[in-house]
């Protein structure tokens, strides 16, 4: 069921509610749509309450008119549990969706029950990946993001499902090239901008998962094994020969390691 956010600050915007129990919200990440989490929604919704959005910006989301940050994208989140009279959730996010998540954390705690960081970091930028970040976004203005997307996507997969994903890299390139220009660029800077938010993952008492790619080129392997000795509580799943997509490059795998973090948290 498609439903549309009666809010002042993020007009028209959209998300996707299916399902009965525990509500879950899956955040989807840069260069994507709710579309990303369609096989981890079958699996969820027998199960759980479970929301999607299309983040502002994103598919049929409009751009707001406030300067993006991963902080505007967690009120974004706290809007959507206000409509829906939620009191607490689990925040699942992926890449983009994670620091969004990771910024909810910081912001709104005590709306939360535990979260997850699919293939997404509490570290800040680097000045290399700033500057990777902002010869994109030169690319995107002078290049067009259809040349910028049709370089981007194959690098979130990796090499053998490269192989045997050319279908779901198909269908995350037409979804991709639905959002605008300027919605890319927007994140881009959103991401730039952002802090570290290791002193969440440091403060947090809530149990939090970490889903690793061992061929992940945008979250390194070692980088993501750093932060996970980091909570309290923390779940660390591992998915082998996968790189930055395991939404869609190994589905399977990632709905039974979400499955596993949600009975443990809810104690199914």
């Amino acid at each position: 069921m498609k439903v549309v956010l009666k809010s002042d600050r993020f007009t028209k915007c959209v998300y996707a509610k299916s399902g009965h129990g525990f509500p879950i919200i899956l955040l989807h990440g840069f260069a994507e749509d709710h579309h990303i989490w369609k096989y981890q929604v079958a699996a969820l919704n027998t199960d759980y309450t479970v929301i999607v959005p299309d983040l502002p910006g994103s598919g049929l989301s409009p751009l707001p008119k406030e300067e993006m940050s991963m902080e505007l994208l967690a009120d974004f989140v706290l809007e959507i549990m206000q409509q829906e009279q939620l009191q607490k959730i689990i925040l699942i996010g992926h890449s983009m969706g994670g620091y969004a998540t990771l910024a909810f954390a910081e912001k709104y705690e005590t709306n939360l029950a535990a979260f997850s960081l699919v293939h997404s970091s509490a570290y800040e930028d680097d000045d290399i990946k700033k500057e990777n970040r902002r010869k994109s976004i030169k690319l995107i203005q002078n290049d067009g993001k259809e040349v910028f997307l049709k370089a981007m996507i194959p690098n979130l997969y990796s090499e053998s499902s490269k192989k045997t994903k050319q279908d779901e890299m198909a269908e995350h390139l037409t979804n991709a090239l639905q959002i605008s220009s300027d919605s890319l660029q927007a994140y881009y800077m959103a991401m730039i901008n952002r802090p570290s938010r290791i002193s969440v993952l440091q403060k947090t008492p809530l149990p939090v998962q970490f889903v690793i790619g061992t061929e992940d080129n945008a979250v390194p392997f070692s980088q993501s094994l750093q932060q996970s000795a980091i909570p309290k509580m923390a779940k660390v799943d591992i998915l082998r020969d996968i790189g930055h997509s395991g939404m869609v490059e190994s589905p399977a795998q990632l709905n039974a390691m979400l499955n596993s973090f949600l009975k443990y948290v809810l104690k199914l």
